[in-house]
């Protein structure tokens, strides 16, 4: 078994001097950027082993992926948001872009948040911060006919900048060609299951399903999303790359993830939320809440598309989320589109109430002030969100850590997209925790809210190799 402190096959070493790299506070960061082929992303994570890994893959076709580390941007606290909005700007005010660099190749930072601000790291989420930003040392993008592979580092005070072009051009080009030479995708195989684990009983659940209905009965609080974890043993090492190919032939309408910041501790998953896209003044986000099972015909499928529709729980509870981004997005907007009712947003074994929204900034400011504004929904949080939050703390047994919490990239004119990590899995070597949940209303019943997060497990379970149990 090779150490957390295992070399990834050179890939993020190159002829560029190292006192560049993780050094941003002393030094200026320079990007060079140069065409690449088409590569396959997994190939390109598995090649990467080892090191620092991110991918984010958009329903557009949109691909980044990168590996190695640069240098990291860390926050805490309640004002965590703002701080990693600061930092990057810091980074990216002194950038040098050298060789006409196109826009779509500039550097991006890769990361998210956890759940909460006062987030405290533990043993499964031991590589992850409160608020953790990664400006990868390569990245590779890929958009239409365009991909492009960018080598980010950082140029001492003292350095001539003319001197620079001709290394970052060699060690760029020396990727690209490894790059050429790679095989298509993963064809690793799943690890073995050894274990399945589900430490929430069914009747602890009918507990807190019963408690928390009943509180709703003599409070304000009128929705809650709660949620539950399962714990996977492997007999080897989970292969990453495989996993996230896995996702990406069956999920391609999600956003599929990978934050790896050390080598070994990797979030990953395919999200089919989307919590905020900012380019410029023009935004978009999307309501989604409600759920229900595909149909194994099309028939029955469509029946149970119209009885999502028609159920008053589910519309209730997606309106909660609908009016939320209606009110919070009405004062920072000169135009803002909220369809009146809900589609269906069909995905590989699952059908969600989905309304999208789009509209234009007053005051553009870049993506983290709407993901500040946003996070958490209640599709994912509740109302009111400081009584949610509240008893999603006090009920949940396995803390959330970044599960159903803001997770994307951000480049340097502060535009990004960001999604809510939800269908994830955080995983260690050969341990992986998958978080599933349901939103909680008067109405709420502990079998159907049960059923319904074992339904949003069966992504990752399947993409990780396991099946599902009895009691999942």
């Amino acid at each position: 078994m090779k150490p957390e402190s295992a070399p990834s096959n050179g890939w993020e070493t190159t002829s560029v001097r190292s006192q560049w790299l993780n050094q941003h506070d002393a030094g200026r960061l320079i990007s060079f950027s140069l065409p690449c082929p088409e590569v396959d992303f997994a190939a390109i994570l598995a090649a990467a082993a080892g090191s620092s890994r991110f991918l984010w893959r958009d329903p557009d076709g949109v691909t980044l992926a990168g590996f190695g580390t640069a240098t990291n941007l860390i926050a805490y606290g309640p004002e965590r948001v703002s701080q990693i909005q600061a930092q990057a700007q810091q980074l990216f005010a002194s950038a040098r872009l050298l060789a006409d660099t196109p826009a779509l190749a500039a550097p991006r930072l890769f990361g998210g948040f956890a759940f909460r601000p006062d987030f405290v790291p533990d043993n499964i989420w031991t590589a992850f911060g409160p608020a953790h930003f990664v400006l990868p040392h390569y990245q590779y993008l890929e958009q239409g006919a365009e991909r492009w592979l960018t080598i980010n580092a950082f140029i001492a005070p003292d350095d001539d900048p003319a001197a620079i072009p001709p290394q970052l051009r060699e060690a760029l080009s020396a990727r690209i060609e490894q790059l050429a030479g790679l095989d298509g995708a993963a064809t690793v195989a799943a690890a073995a299951v050894a274990e399945v684990n589900y430490p929430l009983t069914m009747a602890a659940w009918e507990e807190i399903i019963a408690t928390t209905t009943d509180r709703m009965r003599t409070t304000e609080l009128e929705k809650v999303v709660l949620s539950r974890v399962c714990e996977l043993r492997f007999h080897d090492d989970i292969p990453i790359p495989a996993v996230l190919a896995h996702l990406d032939a069956r999920y391609p309408d999600c956003y599929r993830f990978l934050f790896e910041p050390r080598p070994y501790h990797a979030f990953l998953g395919a999200t089919p939320e989307l919590l905020v896209r900012v380019d410029g003044a023009a935004l978009r986000t999307m309501g989604l809440a409600g759920s229900i099972g595909r149909g194994a015909d099309e028939a029955t499928d469509a029946a149970l598309g119209q009885a999502l529709l028609d159920s008053a729980k589910d519309r209730f509870e997606h309106d909660v989320v609908v009016q939320m981004l209606r009110q919070r997005l009405t004062p920072v907007t000169t135009e803002l589109s909220v369809p009146d009712t809900p589609i269906l947003l069909k995905l590989g074994n699952i059908q969600h109430l989905y309304t999208p929204v789009s509209g234009r900034l007053k005051e553009p400011a870049g993506v983290l002030p709407l993901v500040d504004l946003l996070h958490p929904t209640p599709a994912l949080g509740g109302v009111p969100r400081e009584l949610a939050m509240e008893l999603i703390a006090a009920t949940e047994p396995v803390p959330r850590g970044w599960y159903a919490a803001p997770i994307g990239w951000l480049d340097y004119r502060g535009d990004g997209q960001f999604g809510v990590a939800i269908r994830s899995a955080v995983c260690q070597r050969r341990r992986a925790w998958l978080y599933a949940g349901g939103g909680i209303v008067a109405q709420s019943e502990a079998d159907k809210e049960w059923a319904e997060a074992a339904l949003k497990f069966r992504p990752m379970l399947a993409a990780l190799g396991a099946q599902e149990v009895v009691n999942g």
